[in-house]
């Protein structure tokens, strides 16, 4: 007999079959690695019990001069401002009608009312608030009718129907007052990316006749960043809009148009950005100015330190460039002394000049893709983002990352939702997430972790929409499908919703065998190497380790797995202090010529870190 430590690289290997990876880690869920050993992450806890409305892409965190800790929420019907654990609806207010333009129909016992505003230019899921409108169809009244209301369906292009959520005694048409008004907030967007086709749906004689090409409405995703303690913000291919942090939370946006000594403002942009030099507030995609087109290549920058003045001229730092390389940019990322710039087939960096040119670009690299507005990141000054299929950094030199998953990623990936897509830093830990729809899933469920300090790679499945970094927040924070933000790294369980929940955790081997496998292995007893450190909560923490044999490589695991004995056993705390214990021997009774290994764990507070685990084993002939 023979007792042998197992020993195993860091990180997951996908690249090949899993007996070629025979001294690797293969498969893993909610597990991460820390000098060279795997462990579960952190749990999550909840901001506060107070939700959003629509799916969160876009977040940002910064902190007001009168000290209020603010994250920003945009969602595809609205945009938040988080403090507090509260969420205030900063949604700007595209159209307010005249009193009296506004008027309603009610039909008996129905609760949906027509209204009817000429040029409302409402889309189905629009929100409207009303004011001074007076009683309608009997038992619905003023106070009823005067508050917020989201837009069910669409008659005509003068009117549409809400739900009040009281029915109508009486059939009233026409009814609302001579003082009713309608304040319209800024047309909801999609929430995953949708593909159209038909007449107009794509680029002129891109298809058939009478057909046209496919493309694709893009989801809903924001732009945001920080004018002093102020905010600028604007969604994907819409406005620019502006915050005043001095008017408190419950103030809306406004047009950035709208704004004293407003001049030339772009009607669109892709991406905003303002610049850590000097302030400039820039548009990535957007139009020139005396023109309605969007040109998605143009960028254009406000006057230094003025923010709603966009016209250049001999006394100020407005100005516009165009980049050439590419059908459009889709993200742009600040650094320390320049901003990296990324159309869909090039990277740029755009560096801040002063006069007369003001801003000039630099073209880094031609043929490189990248996935999403929101799939680039900055981690300790290096620029990391995830393309259509394979991932890149930027330190100077824009370069391939090796990936040892790029295969495992890329070929279980919607791309027809690629702009959901995106990336975080998780920088206590030196890890760079990226989160993806896999390819059956119209919703985020996979991410993918690079550790840029051991450049190696893990995976797992989460549902998230947005994420944002440790920078002013304790913990990173993310959003969820639950409309709510989530502290990461918080415990060791899933405190999402009201009820605690294990984070469900496991890892396991390629397959290894003895020498060169060409006889079986009779393994008697494992002699596990765990800590339990972390864990929390008064049940005693373990976890499960099972170890599968096969007859060869690729052959499928035995059945049943051991042999006269058991494949698997509970790895137990008994004890913490002084010297923490657990279960020291494990006695199986398996064979084979090649095994995997597998710890898992499914229990509440529960954290745990496998070190050098030893095999007793003795050689069982060859057939």
């Amino acid at each position: 007999m023979a007792l042998t430590k197992l020993q195993l690289k860091s990180g997951l290997n996908r690249e090949n079959t899993r007996y070629q990876q025979e001294t690797g880690w293969y498969e893993c869920d909610k597990i991460r690695f820390r000098a060279g050993t795997p462990e579960t992450i952190g749990g999550w806890q909840r901001v506060s019990n107070n939700t959003y409305l629509g799916v969160c892409r876009s977040m940002w965190n910064w902190i007001t001069l009168g000290g209020a800790n603010i994250i920003s929420v945009g969602t595809n019907l609205k945009y938040y401002l988080e403090n507090g654990g509260a969420y205030y609806d900063i949604t700007p207010i595209r159209l307010t009608t005249a009193a009296g333009d506004v008027t309603f129909a009610a039909a008996t016992g129905s609760s949906i009312i027509t209204v009817t505003d000429t040029a409302n230019g409402v889309v189905i899921g629009d929100f409207v608030t009303y004011s001074g409108a007076v009683s309608l169809g009997g038992a619905i009244t003023a106070t009823v009718l005067n508050k917020e209301y989201q837009v069910v369906s669409i008659l005509t292009d003068n009117s549409y129907t809400i739900n009040v959520g009281v029915n109508a005694t009486s059939g009233d048409i026409g009814n609302g007052g001579a003082t009713t008004i309608g304040a319209y907030q800024l047309n909801v967007g999609p929430e995953i990316q949708i593909p159209l086709t038909g007449w107009s749906s794509g680029i002129w004689s891109g298809g058939a006749w009478g057909i046209g090409a496919p493309s694709t409405n893009e989801l809903r995703i924001w732009s945001q960043s920080n004018f002093g303690e102020d905010l600028i913000f604007g969604p994907r291919g819409g406005g620019i809009y502006y915050w005043d942090a001095s008017a408190g939370l419950t103030t809306r946006g406004v047009a950035l148009s709208s704004l004293v000594g407003a001049s030339d403002v772009p009607l669109f942009q892709n991406v905003l950005l303002v610049s850590n030099v000097s302030r400039f507030v820039l548009a990535f995609g957007t139009n020139d100015i005396g023109s309605s087109t969007l040109n998605p290549m143009l960028i254009r920058w406000s006057d230094q330190e003025l923010a709603a003045n966009w016209t250049p001229s001999a006394t100020n730092q407005a100005g516009s460039l165009s980049l050439s390389h590419g059908s459009g940019i889709v993200a742009a990322v600040p650094t320390r002394q320049e901003m990296v710039v990324f159309t869909d087939i090039s990277v740029y960096s755009l560096q801040y000049l002063g006069p007369p040119a003001v801003w000039g670009s630099t073209l880094l690299a031609d043929g490189i893709s990248i996935i999403g507005p929101n799939a680039v990141v900055v981690a300790s000054g290096v620029t990391y983002w995830m393309g259509i299929d394979k991932f890149y950094k930027y330190d100077g030199n824009v370069t391939t990352l090796v990936c040892d998953l790029r295969q495992y990623v890329f070929a279980d990936i919607n791309l027809a939702q690629k702009y959901q897509a995106f990336g975080g830093v998780n920088e206590a830990f030196n890890e760079v997430w990226w989160f993806y729809c896999s390819k059956n899933s119209t919703v985020v469920d996979r991410y993918v972790i690079y550790n840029y300090v051991e450049a190696i790679w893990y995976y797992g499945t989460m549902e998230r929409t947005a994420w944002i970094s440790a920078d002013v927040s304790n913990n990173p924070v993310a959003a969820t499908y639950s409309n709510n933000l989530v502290e990461h790294e918080i415990g060791t369980d899933n405190n999402e919703g009201a009820e605690t929940l294990p984070l469900n955790a496991y890892i396991e081997t390629a397959e290894w065998d003895v020498g060169d496998g060409d006889s079986f292995t009779f393994i008697r007893r494992v002699l596990p190497d765990v800590s339990f450190r972390a864990s929390t909560g008064s049940l005693t923490p373990q976890l499960t380790m099972t170890i599968k044999p096969m007859k060869n490589s690729g052959s499928g695991f035995n059945s049943p797995l051991s042999v006269g004995g058991s494949a698997f056993d509970p790895v137990v705390r008994i004890a913490q202090a002084p010297i923490e214990e657990f279960t020291g021997q494990v006695f199986i009774r398996v064979r084979g010529r090649q095994f995997v290994l597998r710890y898992e764990s499914n229990q509440i507070g529960t954290a745990w870190q496998t070190g050098a685990t030893r095999i007793d084993f003795v050689k069982d002939g060859r057939r």
